[in-house]
């Protein structure tokens, strides 16, 4: 039986691949009024009406999937994990699922990152107050001077982890943001993303210098609040969706 839900879907021309067949999607969902929890209809089914290959459906399922927008059920279907909105007149549909998803992300990070970086302002020894604030010097440096700085970013929050005693820490923020998936092109992948948060790298390495826990805390969710307002302005400010608000920073 054919599902009610592929009459909103038309095929796409012959040329038209990736981002096409997630916008269609996505305006499909729209059209039909499927919510979270419901069942898509299935792939063989979508990739069909679509006029697309079976593999091309695969690749753009596993993509949301690697958003947490769907979850798939061996032997039961795919169903939608959180809301997908309809295509937008201005910022593409896929800039919009990453940013919601990155928002989703940042909650996550924003709960262990705050404890992450309280523990470390009282746990760290000496020695790793000293490395982390020679760190987070290097980490600077490398912006200012408009270098790629994703390795250096990695090495300063890290030595922060470690410093907590705990590798569970810094194993499970690295799995964080492991899942998240971000296309190539995405504006969330450019060297300019996020680099409003870097001054404030450096009230977070005096704070563990300190051992001031609140001056840490406070310092980490400045970081997350900057990176938040960011991903609002990019996927626009008035944009409805169901990712969190942005929280004030908490001490």
């Amino acid at each position: 039986m054919t599902d009610p839900a592929l009459r909103f879907l038309e095929p796409l021309e012959p040329r038209t691949r990736g981002e096409a067949v997630l916008e269609a999607l996505a305006r499909m969902i729209d059209r039909a009024g499927l919510t979270v929890g419901d069942r898509l209809p299935p792939e063989v089914q979508l990739a069909q009406q679509l006029g697309v290959g079976r593999s091309t459906m695969r690749e753009a399922l596993n993509r949301w999937e690697g958003l947490g927008l769907i979850r798939r059920r061996r032997g039961d279907g795919t169903y939608l994990a959180a809301r997908v909105p309809a295509p937008g007149d201005t910022v593409p549909v896929m800039v919009q699922l990453e940013g919601e998803a990155l928002l989703r992300l940042l909650e996550l990070r924003r709960c262990l990152e705050t404890e992450t970086a309280r523990k470390a302002a009282v746990r760290a020894s000496p020695a790793q107050r000293a490395e982390i604030g020679r760190l987070c010097d290097i980490l600077l440096a490398i912006v200012a001077r408009g270098e790629p700085y994703r390795a250096a970013d990695h090495a300063f929050h890290g030595a922060i982890s470690d410093a907590t005693g705990n590798p569970m820490f810094g194993q499970t923020l690295r799995r964080l943001e492991e899942m998240f998936e971000r296309s190539a092109e995405s504006p969330f992948s450019l060297a300019a993303f996020g680099l409003a948060s870097f001054p404030m790298h450096r009230d977070l390495a005096d704070a563990i210098a300190a051992g001031d826990p609140d001056g840490a805390a406070r310092a980490i969710n400045a970081i997350i609040d900057s990176v938040e307002t960011e991903i609002r302005g990019i996927i626009g400010a008035g944009h409805g969706n169901d990712a969190p608000a942005a929280p004030r920073a908490r001490a």
